[in-house]
């Protein structure tokens, strides 16, 4: 959310300063490098007349200005040492089962780390560590393991527990998500925005949507049912392509997708779709350009509407759309991920400029 910002002096002094109420709200753009920084960077401080203050990264990336590569201000805001150093714990083993007594044994608060977790991620720590446990038994009955076997990969004593979590993740149990002739497939595709659910047939992607979404197991059961149950777990060559282009496009070396897309929806919520699909890559619209754009200017609400309807995340960027006074609005994959993602935009298209 953008804010007034003070006088350049005040801005330098708090900045340099690092005074907590200017956290996550102020970040410094240094004319003479062409980089810019979040507050805390251990980079050398700037002189004052090098420095351009800003209210988002957005504004810094806008302003033509490249991350810092020290500071990394295109990291999850809020991102902390210690949100850093368990989230390197969890690479380096995603199957460990964690717990808060873990937490305890490294002489870790478990209260503040979920309370740094939840203000960068958008989830805690041991949420997060249990969502990659899934991942992992997800990626064994994909592979045609017994659910035992899946069960015990992912580190659930408890089957009934394993099931549980399943079904809160998919939306129904694993039974479900095995028909022998499927016209569907799901499979988990991971990035560097946190874990994604795609789902698609031999040919298109009909749904792509980040794992922490709240909507995604109603959105994983209407499409079962529109398919009769005949959903699988699998990987056909679309969840492929999309999981190539999604890393290239995270990379900052991809700013149009070609994965073949199933768009569901009425004709009107299929047309803000495709508009959204026109927005190039490092610009965005508020609500009541879209409407603009489509021909509707009466239909600013139902454009809304069909941009938070949307369930191919990022490929069909409802994230490029803003509030009509530049916020961020709200994004059902969070925020911090919409800010990410506009910021990661803006780059590429500063860099081919």
């Amino acid at each position: 959310m953008m804010f007034d910002l003070p006088d350049s002096q005040t801005c330098y002094d708090s900045f340099f300063a690092r005074s907590p109420d200017m956290r996550g709200r102020l970040w410094v753009g240094v004319t003479s490098t062409g980089i810019f920084c979040r507050m805390g960077c251990p980079a050398r401080q700037p002189k004052p007349e090098n420095c351009s203050w800003h209210a988002s990264v957005q504004s810094c990336v806008e302003a033509g200005f490249r991350p810092c590569k020290r500071c990394r201000p295109l990291e999850p805001e809020g991102a902390d040492p210690l949100v850093t150093r368990l989230t390197r714990a969890l690479e380096d083993d995603p199957a460990r089962r964690w717990r808060e007594a873990d937490l305890l044994a490294l002489g870790l608060d478990p209260s503040t780390v979920r309370r740094a977790f939840r203000r960068s991620l958008g989830i805690s720590f041991l949420d997060l560590a249990r969502m990659r446990r899934l991942q992992a038994g997800l990626g064994q009955l994909a592979g045609g393991a017994r659910v035992i076997d899946a069960q015990l990969e992912a580190g659930f004593d408890s089957g009934s527990g394993f099931r549980a979590a399943l079904t809160r993740l998919m939306g129904a149990p694993p039974d479900r998500w095995s028909h022998p002739d499927p016209l569907l497939r799901i499979d988990w595709i991971s990035t560097d925005l946190g874990p994604m659910i795609a789902v698609a047939d031999d040919h298109a992607l009909h749904l792509l949507e980040f794992a922490d979404r709240p909507a995604l197991p109603k959105e994983l059961e209407r499409l079962r049912k529109a398919v009769k149950g005949r959903v699988a777990l699998g990987r056909p060559a679309p969840i492929d392509q999309a999981a190539e282009e999604m890393r290239a496009y995270l990379a900052g070396r991809l700013t149009r997708f070609e994965t073949p897309l199933v768009l569901h929806g009425t004709p009107f919520t299929r047309q803000v779709w495709e508009a959204l699909r026109r927005i190039p890559a490092g610009e965005t619209r508020s609500y009541s350009g879209l409407a603009q754009e489509i021909g509707r200017p009466e239909a600013t609400r139902a454009v809304a509407r069909a941009n938070g309807a949307n369930q191919i995340a990022v490929m069909i960027p409802c994230h490029r759309v803003l509030g009509a006074d530049g916020s961020l609005t709200g994004y059902g994959g969070g925020l911090w991920r919409k800010e990410r993602l506009i910021a990661l935009e803006r780059q590429m298209g500063a860099s081919a400029g």
